[in-house]
């Protein structure tokens, strides 16, 4: 039956491999878990996953394969003397003398296993079938002195929600959209530090130092704080369908801003043309040339364009193309113009990458890129600083 768990796994995307699974196999042979799915979830989870990306695949991977688990007929597949046991283990003296009033556990197994066959769907509440919130015998998350507890995880009244079910770990799968923390702990790779400003930060290991020198007596010592010394440029599409991304933008724009401590930023609509603003609130009175970025900022700026480049294609080729003013020339001309500048270029695209098949301007604007073009998520995120480094 676990051959089948590891093809749900590969069916997800993990690359668990033969030797992985061979070593949970062993694990089981000799009761290191027994009779817990959530110890087998545990186990499971450590021996074949090797990367936390891939936890929030593994979780849904193995709710799938405990749902299919779940559909195996139990009166045929489970030995009696598996439930006689923690059965009787759990119940309290009263409970037990109970059981014997009603005909004792085989009695209670037999019915058990009768109901079983006869039932053909879920039932909720009665007191006769098998199903939630009743006083049946059988079932989960209802009350019965003498019951056998079906498909309940652990005690109700201190019971948790499965979880993989609940997905903790959705953030960190590589093709989830990101949240702030998640942006600032990706872009962190891209850091290159340096000491600038008055000195205003102790200096703890000088401090020491020079404090031993003087026998004990105290000398404080004191540094420039230390900053991200990468220096960006922004550029951000606003307003259109970008209205649907505000959200993932503004989390994206936070941590850039916690993260580098020279950043300039920018607005735009749809695709670059000779001129962007500063203040979207005073975008007609606050016009920053194109021309102007390309004189003021160095080579050394890196260039992150963001934007879900979902426009008609001539906004794009043509002259006249935007849909709010004349341009004289076409958005690809001064994108080229920004990519010779900058040589370090990113397009970040909020749109899910599986849509980006759908929109010939996709298509353009990521040729011009040069195939720079890459998806909010964790792994675009780690792509694009490769294109930035």
């Amino acid at each position: 039956m676990l051959t089948e768990f590891y093809f749900t796994l590969r069916k997800h995307g993990l690359k668990t491999s033969i030797t992985e699974y061979l070593t949970l196999l062993e694990a089981l042979e000799k009761g290191v878990i027994w009779g817990s799915i959530d110890d087998f979830y545990q186990l499971s989870r450590v021996m074949l996953v090797k990367d936390e990306r891939y936890f929030d695949r593994f979780d849904r991977a193995f709710a799938e394969y405990i749902d299919k688990v779940s559909e195996v007929d139990v009166a045929e597949q489970i030995p009696e003397d598996w439930l006689n046991n923690p059965l009787m283990r759990d119940l309290s003296e009263e409970d037990k003398q109970k059981l014997n009033e009603l005909g004792g556990l085989d009695e209670l197994m037999k019915a058990f296993k009768e109901r079983l066959k006869e039932q053909q769907s879920r039932h909720q509440g009665g007191n006769k079938w098998i199903g939630t919130g009743g006083t049946s015998p059988f079932g989960a998350y209802g009350y019965h002195p003498n019951g056998i507890r079906i498909g309940q995880e652990g005690n109700r009244n201190r019971s948790a929600a499965k979880v993989w079910d609940k997905r903790e770990f959705r953030d960190l799968d590589e093709d989830a959209a990101l949240e702030q923390r998640s942006y600032q702990l990706a872009l962190r790779s891209l850091r290159q530090f340096a000491r600038t400003g008055a000195q205003t930060e102790l200096d703890l290991d000088e401090t020491i130092r020079a404090t031993s020198k003087k026998g004990g007596l105290l000398d404080l010592k004191w540094q420039a704080e230390r900053h991200n010394a990468v220096n960006v440029l922004l550029l951000l599409d606003i307003g259109g369908s970008m209205d649907d991304h505000i959200y993932q933008v503004e989390q994206l724009f936070t941590a850039l801003k916690g993260e580098f401590h020279n950043l300039e930023r920018f607005y735009f609509h749809n695709c670059v043309y000779e001129g962007v603003w500063h203040n979207n609130a005073r975008r007609r009175s606050s016009f920053v040339s194109t021309e102007s970025l390309i004189k003021r900022f160095g080579e050394d700026y890196r260039l992150i364009i963001v934007g879900d480049a979902t426009m008609g294609p001539y906004e794009i080729a043509f002259p006249g193309g935007s849909v709010e003013h004349w341009n004289e020339e076409p958005g690809k001309v001064w994108l080229e113009r920004l990519l010779t500048r900058f040589e370090r270029a990113v397009w970040l695209n909020p749109q899910p990458e599986p849509h980006w098949k759908y929109y010939p301007s996709i298509y353009l604007i990521n040729e011009i890129m040069s195939n720079r073009m890459e998806a909010l998520t964790l792994a675009g995120i780690q792509q694009a600083i490769e294109h930035l480094r």
